[in-house]
């Protein structure tokens, strides 16, 4: 059973995210063998205030 968190900023569509799901579900299936209904995809969407990059807050770039 494949699980595979996807971590990205807020702002996408659901169709966007639909897209998304369906790529890496496929790719999943492909390269690792895997039944389509045994992977797991979880979008988190994580708020720009709480990303930091190199030191630095990413609110503040």
């Amino acid at each position: 059973m494949p699980m595979i968190r996807v971590q990205m900023f807020p702002g996408r569509s659901s169709d966007q995210k639909e897209a998304l799901v369906k790529e890496v579900t496929e790719a999943i299936v492909r390269t690792c063998d895997a039944k389509e209904e045994d992977v797991w995809v979880i979008i988190e969407e994580v708020e720009r205030e709480n990303w930091a990059l190199g030191g630095t807050m990413y609110s503040r770039r």
